[in-house]
């Protein structure tokens, strides 16, 4: 049975992956290309007048946060738009009624999101390559933060397409919550640089702790404990997975 249940994760996880490699040059090519804006604008035009940041030149505090930008938008936005074309088309009422787990089904998708949100990172650490030179403090902390950061937006790439009535609806939570909270999660500034009472208010956001926790990776530093950082990350994989196994499992949204 369970090698059954591996053959149906491992087709979902192949359907995805072809999902965006096929057309590579809009999903691969135009990360690399925003970012490599980023390390021109933020990091040599506005940098050279910053100057350091916590002990680092300003293109190397940045870099960890942009990384993890890319990874958190394209890890969201392919299980959002890749299940809601599913259940737009119907073909999701096929895999509930497919004697297969909800949690396969979950996996399939998600794993697909991390996949493409782990080598959109990858491409935009080698073209940031070009502009700093990465100095790896801990490879640990990387790989688990990127992975479980990749899995939570996934997850929640998956719940916003349940929900979502028409192709415009997955872009709403995207362009009015998730933009805004990456951009004041600390990608750009350390948040010891605000006032006490935004420094509290910042780490409200979970993206601060997410950032943080990568940048430590890299740079061995952080504004937040990083304990603090992987309790939230693993808070918020377990909570999304609940919602999101509910949500399949009942059929919510989905069944006609």
């Amino acid at each position: 049975m369970y090698a059954v249940y591996w053959t149906a994760f491992k087709s979902l996880l192949r359907k995805e992956i072809n999902r965006f490699t096929r057309i590579w040059v809009q999903t691969l090519v135009p990360p690399a290309i925003t970012m490599t804006l980023y390390f021109i604008i933020f990091g040599n035009l506005i940098g050279s007048r910053i100057g350091q940041m916590n002990g680092f030149s300003y293109m190397e505090y940045i870099v960890p946060g942009l990384i993890m930008m890319s990874v958190i938008t394209n890890s969201y936005s392919n299980v959002a738009s890749s299940f809601f074309s599913a259940k737009f088309q119907k073909n999701i009422e096929e895999l509930l009624v497919a004697p297969v787990p909800t949690y396969v089904i979950i996996a399939g998708f998600v794993m697909g999101g991390v996949v493409r949100g782990l080598l959109v990172g990858t491409i935009v650490t080698l073209v940031s390559l070009f502009f700093v030179d990465l100095n790896v403090h801990h490879w640990g902390l990387i790989i688990a933060t990127v992975f479980l950061t990749s899995v939570v937006f996934s997850l929640g790439g998956l719940i916003n397409a349940v929900f979502a009535g028409t192709f415009d609806d997955i872009s709403i939570i995207p362009t009015f919550i998730l933009t805004p909270l990456t951009y004041l999660g600390g990608v750009f500034y350390s948040i010891n640089l605000l006032p006490d009472f935004w420094q509290a208010v910042s780490k409200i956001n979970p993206i601060v702790y997410m950032v943080n926790a990568f940048r430590y990776g890299f740079l061995g530093v952080s504004d937040v404990d990083i304990v603090s950082s992987f309790t939230v990350l693993v808070i918020f994989v377990a909570v999304l997975f609940a919602i999101a196994y509910r949500l399949v499992d009942k059929g919510i949204g989905l069944r006609s």
